[in-house]
């Protein structure tokens, strides 16, 4: 009887310091529950996310099945505390579509917010930092391990891997938070909390990709020549190159740059082919890249199209290089477009056109 006494007080003695340890640390914490929501158009929660080009062009999206997010907390003497989560199981049933009532410029758009909140229990007293993420529908591999990354130099360096055809095709596809995106000279994704508070962010994600939009025709009057057909000119060829293919920055998506013009690149060869009797003359279409600009032109985005006319060979193909002007310090990646019209048959030459 004594034995058993001595072991429930000493049990009793146990729960309460427990108690007392719990307690001492939800004293010194605060939640932190972040919210993924990408900008969207209407379309119902059930479907493939579409959005409407201009002019009548529907897009297909995939909403993101993976998400690597950082929590940056400001120590006050220059280093930062740093709290990682890789997500690995958004559903698409766990988006919902409804409106955005932030503080930033799409407020009141229509965007697809994640329904589950993903927590942080954070430490200290006064909890001041950031949150940065990167969500794509694909898995992706970066230049620095996730969880090597330990302050704010790194995370800002931080680049995926975008050579990898899968990840060319989902570029669309992928989403972060932008370094420079900035309300009231603060970072968009900031926080600012106490000790024992729960503190609520909503992460809205852009675009780390370029849309290239292009629409081209051939002249009415060089459509059919019956006196000298060699002359009628049609467009039987037409791909994208030298496209951006390295590691490609998470957050800075106007900050990758190549030394020189590449020669060589992900090339997108599916635009228009001999057997696209329906485009010969006229078409629009529209693919994504990463935007990147060569070192000593800074203020240049270059795609390069390769045109054929005609029965011209690829290889010897009118190459056209467009160079779209575009800040670097801006915070949104550049939707580029483009109208370009065919007159004559062109082989074996060059130019280079910079878009309005």
């Amino acid at each position: 009887m004594s034995w058993n006494c001595k072991g429930y007080i000493w049990l009793l003695a146990l729960l309460l310091t427990m108690t007392g340890c719990r307690d001492e640390v939800l004293g010194e914490s605060a939640q932190l529950r972040l919210s993924i929501c990408l900008p969207d158009k209407e379309q119902t929660a059930s479907a493939p996310r579409k959005v409407m080009g201009d002019p009548g062009i529907t897009e297909m999206f995939e909403l993101p099945k993976y998400a690597y997010i950082f929590v940056m907390k400001d120590n006050g003497d220059g280093t930062w505390s740093v709290w990682r989560r890789e997500e690995r199981k958004l559903a698409a049933e766990d988006w919902t579509r409804t409106r955005y009532n932030g503080s930033n410029n799409t407020r009141e758009d229509s965007i697809f917010k994640y329904d589950k909140d993903i927590q942080f229990l954070l430490n200290g007293e006064q909890l001041t930092g950031r949150v940065y993420a990167i969500c794509s529908n694909k898995k992706l591999t970066f230049n620095t391990a996730f969880n090597s990354v330990s302050n704010m130099t790194q995370l800002l360096d931080w680049k995926f891997d975008s050579s990898p055809d899968s990840i060319q095709e989902n570029l669309k596809n992928i989403y972060s938070t932008p370094y420079n995106y900035k309300r009231g000279g603060q970072y968009y994704c900031s926080f600012d909390c106490s000790a024992g508070n729960v503190f609520t962010l909503d992460l809205l994600m852009y675009h780390v990709a370029s849309k290239v939009d292009i629409k081209w025709n051939v002249a009415e009057n060089k459509r059919i020549n019956r006196l000298h057909p060699e002359e009628a000119v049609r467009l039987t060829y037409m791909e994208a190159r030298r496209l951006y293919n390295g590691p490609a920055y998470c957050f800075k998506p106007l900050k990758n740059e190549v030394a020189t013009l590449p020669t060589t690149g992900y090339d997108i060869t599916n635009i228009v082919t001999p057997s696209d009797e329906g485009l010969w003359w006229e078409g629009r279409t529209y693919f994504y890249t990463i935007p990147y600009y060569v070192a000593g032109e800074a203020n240049y985005f270059p795609v390069q199209m390769v045109l054929c006319t005609n029965s011209t060979a690829k290889a010897d193909g009118y190459k056209l290089t467009l160079k779209q002007p575009f800040d670097t310090t801006a915070v949104f990646v550049p939707w580029l477009r483009g109208n370009f019209t065919l007159t004559q048959p062109l082989a074996n030459t060059e130019e280079t056109k910079t878009w309005d």
